[in-house]
């Protein structure tokens, strides 16, 4: 059984993201959503909330569960005994910054294997930053998240 790890904050989980996971979930036997739980990002959610948001976005996919981790990507990997790890590609950009991380992770786990998938088109220019800056300043993103985490994301707003 080939598994695959797909990392990240996740700090909301979007509609892009599932779209990622959804497609690998197509093409290996087992996928874990690792939820990283610590990040220089400035993070609106805990780390329960976004396991929790993101256990329910992929509650229809069989073969993927989701889990929180602490330290290198590589090493949740290895802990999970996966093969591949799983990244999505929106832009320019993010082949820089993937491409980097992937030379990295191959030299601390050459065992591992990185797979990108590019974003489909309706989701190149979504990251959850900008998608909590919208939420932040009252903008729609009911098409850009699934119900659950637009509602969650709402209440926090409110709280700010």
């Amino acid at each position: 059984m080939t598994i695959a790890v797909y990392p990240g904050t996740f700090d909301p989980v979007t509609n892009g993201h599932l779209d990622i996971v959804t497609r690998a979930a197509k093409l290996f036997e087992r996928i874990i959503m690792g939820v990283y739980e610590k990040s220089n990002k400035h993070l609106v959610f805990t780390t329960e909330e976004r396991v929790a948001l993101a256990k329910k976005a992929v509650a229809h996919l069989p073969n993927v569960e989701v889990k929180s981790f602490g330290g290198l990507a590589v090493d949740f990997a290895r802990q999970e005994k996966a093969k591949v790890m799983i990244r999505g590609l929106r832009m320019n950009a993010d082949f820089e910054k993937e491409f980097e991380m992937a030379m990295m992770n191959r030299k601390l786990a050459p065992e591992l294997d990185m797979l990108c998938l590019m974003a489909s088109q309706e989701y190149q220019f979504l990251s959850s930053s900008l998608l909590k800056e919208v939420a932040c300043l009252g903008g729609d993103i009911s098409d850009l998240v699934p119900e659950h985490v637009a509602e969650a994301l709402r209440r926090k707003v409110r709280k700010m």
